[in-house]
């Protein structure tokens, strides 16, 4: 037996990805083209970017922050604990799913406002109050979040990797799509973000491969790579 839901999603996944004008029928049924839609919490669309996927987590997490706006204001409760509220109820649900975001300045720039406004209103520093970036997270304990969103994204791939080459998921990360492609520069994809970023510790794709074997070496490579990010 087939689970047919998941073989409709897959298509019509697949359907956008490959963004071409072709009918696409599983077993006589039509798969209805769009433009947009929502797979596990996540926006898919036929442009393969995540900006519009980045936006909706952001207002998610502003939801999620505003409906705890009586612990934030709160003076029962102490600075260490509203941070792991924040932590685990706020940017848990900011980001989610990251490890597969195309990541870009222009994406962890939002993502970082939305990191830094919240953590000044917890530790209720307003204007003409100032504090640097860079103090702010010392203080709160807070990484980068182009830090976290890395090692969050080297961590799910390393887990990709070691699993048996027969697996769908990392047969995904090989996957070469054909057909042609339009005039222009290549878009930037999740996996050319991840070959750039190995090149920082001079390393190939298939040198990454190799240093999923030893789970020891490879905490080294994620760490390497964090660092080249600072």
């Amino acid at each position: 037996m087939f689970d047919r839901s998941r073989i409709y999603t897959d298509a019509l996944i697949t359907r956008i990805a490959l963004n071409n004008k072709e009918p696409l029928c599983i077993h006589t049924e039509t798969i209805e083209r769009v433009t947009q839609f929502t797979y596990l919490g996540s926006i898919i669309d036929n442009t393969g970017g995540t900006e519009e996927d980045i936006k909706a987590h952001i207002r998610k997490a502003q939801t999620a922050f505003s409906a705890l706006n009586k612990i934030w204001h709160s003076t029962t409760y102490s600075t260490h604990t509203k941070l792991c509220i924040f932590n685990t109820n706020v940017k848990a649900v900011l980001l989610y799913g990251c490890e597969t975001w195309k990541n870009s300045k222009y994406i962890t720039s939002k993502l970082q406002v939305f990191i830094n406004k919240t953590l000044r209103k917890i530790l209720r520093i307003f204007w003409p109050d100032q504090i640097t970036n860079n103090e702010l997270w010392k203080c709160t304990k807070q990484p980068r979040i182009d830090l976290q969103i890395r090692k969050r994204k080297w961590g799910w791939l390393g887990h990709t990797l070691w699993k048996p080459t027969d697996d769908i998921t990392r047969q995904a990360l090989e996957w070469n799509p054909q057909g042609k492609w339009g005039r222009g520069r290549p878009k930037n994809t999740w996996r050319r973000t991840v070959l750039e970023e190995a090149k920082g510790v001079k390393k190939t794709w298939a040198e990454i491969k190799c240093d999923t074997k030893n789970r020891v070496r490879w905490r080294i490579l994620v760490d390497a790579l964090c660092s080249t990010a600072e």
